[in-house]
């Protein structure tokens, strides 16, 4: 055995169709369990995600509701259920040790959850822990399923519990600082950039407003990927989509079952042999988790930038000083949550490269990169929420403007002659710039000396807050 808990030093015997094996007597799991961990030894580090195992657990208890209307005993019925919400509300993790990296189809953690739902459904029902009776981990808690439709159908129910309790909150947390901070900032003009270079003004409530709305757009891509894709489940397919050993309408009631437990309206996929055969909804909506961490890195970056300094950078924000930014230079404070959101960002991409590698494993009647693919989406949903909130608590909420900074690079800025081209035309225009950049002089300086315009259209003309466009 690898990597079990430690405290599982005495053994029970326990068997299945390859023969038997020694399995920790405190342990609820049986064979199946035991030689996974003998066969995939990855380590603690790579544990199949709690939420996955949960999950599955929700479809067992569903599945248990329906069976019971089609011939499973009521007492199996109501022991496997009692089980089933038990590891669902977590209190039985320690008995999930397996590893993602394993049969494609889930397989192993789909009859870990069985046995240890048997286990402790047996124990529930005689005392005795373990075993395969009176409740049978396949012939009673895998009644009308298969690995092939019940683990693709967990990863879908984990990614939509995950995006609706952790993620679209974290999103909107975020969203709502910075669009506090645009209507905070809404009069306050500055020097706009293109190219890393001064462009012409416009406030820096524009610019956070910008900011909000790609978090926003980011939240309207997010909800119909679990909406109209992972809300779809593969939940009556069986083994290759056909529906062989379940009873009828087994998709649709299990569903509504699901719909009942959890409250969120899970309904049959469209085609059941595309449900299994492809993983198309979790990769889509790990694209849209890849826009949310494009759209997090530029946010990130334009406040590192705006924050550099605080004297030898642009210096237009004052980022929270949340610790001490090195070792060596006292005083040092650097943008830590700026650089926190941006490898976050970064990781999701190298995740979403893993999905969309495994999503394309579908070969014929299944995919078999199913752990890979619903471990990387978890991943990429609980490092997007963490990150996002992390972010609006610790650097946007206590971000305040350099006014004095701020209005000092709006005078210096040479693009305001912009303003001039419509009256002199863009080639004088050009030429104030340039003879300003050469001499040091100011815009208007330079018009007045070159004798390109006169100061009462120099004053009328070039105002800051008049280049602003329609508010």
């Amino acid at each position: 055995m690898t990597d079990a808990p430690t405290e599982f030093a005495a053994t029970r015997t326990e068997t299945d169709s390859i023969g038997a094996i020694e399995v920790p007597a405190a342990a609820y799991w049986g064979a199946q369990t035991e030689r996974s961990l003998e066969n995939f030894p990855f380590g603690a580090r790579e544990r199949m995600p709690i939420e996955i195992v949960r999950a599955l657990a929700l479809v067992k208890q569903a599945a248990a509701r329906v069976n019971r209307r089609h011939g499973l005993a009521a007492e199996k019925a109501d022991a496997i259920e009692a089980a089933a919400q038990e590891i669902a509300q977590g209190l039985l993790d320690d008995q999930f040790p397996l590893v993602i990296w394993q049969t494609g189809s889930g397989t192993q953690s789909n009859m870990n959850v069985n046995e240890v739902i048997a286990g402790r459904a047996n124990e529930i029902l005689t005392g005795q822990r373990g075993g395969k009776a009176p409740v049978h981990p396949n012939d009673d808690v895998n009644r009308g399923q298969s690995s092939n439709d019940s683990f693709p159908t967990a990863l879908h129910v984990a990614c939509s519990l995950a995006v609706r309790r952790r993620l679209i909150p974290a999103i909107e947390r975020l969203h709502g600082s910075l669009d506090a901070r645009a209507r905070e900032w809404a009069g306050l003009v500055k020097i706009g950039r293109t190219h890393l270079q001064d462009a012409t003004p416009l406030t820096l409530g524009d610019e956070f407003s910008g900011y909000a709305h790609q978090l926003h757009r980011c939240l309207r891509r997010i909800e119909p990927a679990v909406e109209q894709g992972t809300d779809r489940l593969a939940q009556g397919g069986t083994a290759v989509g056909t529906g062989l050993n379940a009873p009828a309408k087994f998709a649709r009631d299990v569903a509504a079952e699901l719909a009942a437990i959890t409250g969120v309206a899970f309904a049959p996929a469209e085609n059941l042999f595309e449900a299994l055969a492809s993983n198309d909804p979790l990769v889509h909506l790990s694209g849209a988790l890849n826009t949310l961490a494009v759209a997090c890195t530029k946010i990130a970056n334009d406040i590192r930038l705006l924050g550099s300094g605080p004297r030898s950078g642009l210096g237009e924000l004052d980022l929270p000083a949340n610790e001490p930014g090195s070792s060596i230079m006292p005083g040092k404070v650097n943008p830590t949550q700026c650089e926190m959101l941006t490898m976050v960002a970064a990781q999701v991409m190298g995740n979403h490269v893993a999905v969309t590698v495994g999503g394309a494993q579908g070969h014929l009647e299944l995919n078999v990169f199913k752990p890979m693919i619903g471990a990387a989406v978890l991943r990429s949903i609980d490092l997007l929420a963490t990150g996002c909130e992390s972010f609006a608590l610790r650097c946007v909420d206590g971000l305040s403007a350099n006014e004095a900074r701020i209005g000092e690079l709006v005078e210096r800025s040479l693009m305001l002659v912009t303003a001039l081209a419509p009256e002199i035309g863009y080639d004088n225009a050009a030429k104030i710039a340039k003879h300003a950049h050469e001499r040091g002089l100011t815009l208007r300086e330079a018009g007045l000396e070159l004798g390109l315009v006169d100061a009462e259209t120099f004053d009328r003309v070039v105002r800051p807050e008049a280049m602003l466009g329609e508010r």
